[in-house]
């Protein structure tokens, strides 16, 4: 009788670690069914393909910014993930044979990385999703039917700035200014894009605009030692051709100490005043995150709205304001973020 008690005992025992071990299990699978949604399959390899138009540091910016949201999103190069670069270094000849690379490297989503580049692969494909690294005007580009409803292969994020805002701040830092020259390039359909909202927001303001298109980067110096004798201020948009020469406009510039207005922060780094844009670095992780939710079929193109940013980031040279002889305002310094580091500034 007692062997049997104690049979019976050990049979509900293990009747009872048994249920507890298929609980837990159960849990175990309802965790793992959880974050399911979150991250990708571990054997679910795949490939993105970027195409930049042109190094500079507010492209490269984006770039960073587009691996970091794969990567935020659960995409680990040399993991789960193979990156597929390719930079047309401004030569808008190669973009299509990069295109064309990057499909043949089976890319599962391409990023294009400025609007060239973009265009380029929108040219090259209609069903391989893209996702516009940052373009300024999507529709004007002819890369999407609307901001709401793309309708096509393309989905992304809007670098478009606050071009009004940008004026404003002008207006603030030198509210004797009368003449805005704007310089930027005949080639780049969002500049042109910009530059004619740029020549609205300074009649807004009472400025008298005079534009200065530029066919090529061999241009830009002379053209700025042009404007300089004629304009109070220059005003750039975003520009890849004019951000690739920035070192050559704010040396130009300097010299008459002429100045700029731009729309990147990383432009006004290298030496321009002020701006009131967004950070590049973000633009990029957003990219990189509607990328990431295409690979894991949580995204359709067609139907995903444009993401743009609606508040733009006050930005001020200290240091160049100083070299200008621009007092700012008590009420900018508790607004901006102040770069203090030296710049290209020179007497």
């Amino acid at each position: 009788m007692k062997n049997k008690g104690l049979i019976a005992a050990v049979v509900v025992i293990f009747g009872f670690l048994l249920a507890a071990f298929g609980y837990q299990m159960g849990a175990k699978q309802t965790g793992d069914s959880a974050q399911a949604t979150d991250q990708p399959e571990k054997n679910e390899h795949k490939t993105v393909g970027i195409l930049q138009f042109v190094s500079h540091d507010a492209l490269d910016e984006i770039t960073r910014g587009v691996k970091e949201g794969l990567k935020q999103s659960g995409y680990i190069e040399g993991d789960n993930l193979t990156i597929e670069f390719q930079n047309g270094q401004a030569d808008q000849s190669k973009l299509a044979t990069m295109s064309q690379q990057l499909l043949d490297k089976k890319a599962d989503v391409l990023v294009g990385v400025a609007t060239p580049a973009a265009q380029a692969l929108a040219n090259a494909t209609k069903d391989v999703p893209i996702v516009l690294g940052a373009v300024t005007d999507p529709v004007g580009a002819n890369l999407v039917d609307t901001m709401d409803k793309p309708g096509r292969n393309i989905t992304g994020v809007s670098d478009k700035t606050p071009v009004a805002s940008q004026f404003e701040l002008a207006q603030q830092l030198m509210p004797e200014a009368k003449t805005v020259g704007i310089l930027y390039s005949s080639t780049e359909d969002n500049s042109k894009y910009q530059a004619a909202e740029a020549e609205a927001a300074a009649k807004k303001y009472g400025l008298t605009s005079k534009t200065y298109p530029v066919p090529s980067s061999n241009e830009i110096a002379q053209t700025v030692q042009v404007m300089a004798e004629s304009v109070d201020f220059i005003f750039i948009p975003l520009d890849n051709t004019i951000a690739n020469a920035m070192q050559t406009v704010v040396g130009e510039a300097n010299k008459t100490k002429t100045p700029i207005i731009t729309s990147a922060e990383t432009m006004v780094q290298q030496g321009g005043l002020a701006t009131v844009g967004q950070d590049q670095f973000t633009l990029g992780v957003q990219s990189g995150k509607m990328a990431a939710a295409i690979l894991k079929g949580e995204s359709d193109p067609a139907t995903t709205p444009i993401y743009t940013f609606k508040d733009g980031k006050m930005v001020i040279n200290g240091k160049q304001a100083e070299f200008l002889g621009i007092t700012i305002p008590e009420s900018l310094k508790q607004e901006a973020t102040l770069l203090s580091e030296d710049t290209t500034s020179s007497e």
